[in-house]
């Protein structure tokens, strides 16, 4: 479980740079960019919905416990 929330971390971070690199590149074609910015951010947005419902399903199935902080 610690490595898909690693990978997961990774993942979003690497999308919420690949958006930032899109956004500050532009170029001559703005939609082109934007598009790819776009498509960055729902990845990330995705990616965060897939880990937010792993680690609920590991809960759900007793991999992962609260610890009561």
């Amino acid at each position: 479980m610690t490595y898909l929330v690693i990978i997961a971390f990774v993942a979003i971070l690497s999308s919420l740079g690949a958006a930032l690199f899109f956004m500050m590149r532009g170029g001559r074609d703005e939609n082109k960019a934007s598009g790819k910015m776009a498509w960055a951010l729902a990845a990330r947005v995705g990616v965060s919905i897939v880990l937010f419902l792993c680690v609920l399903l590991a809960w759900k199935l007793g991999y992962i416990h609260p610890t009561g902080i």
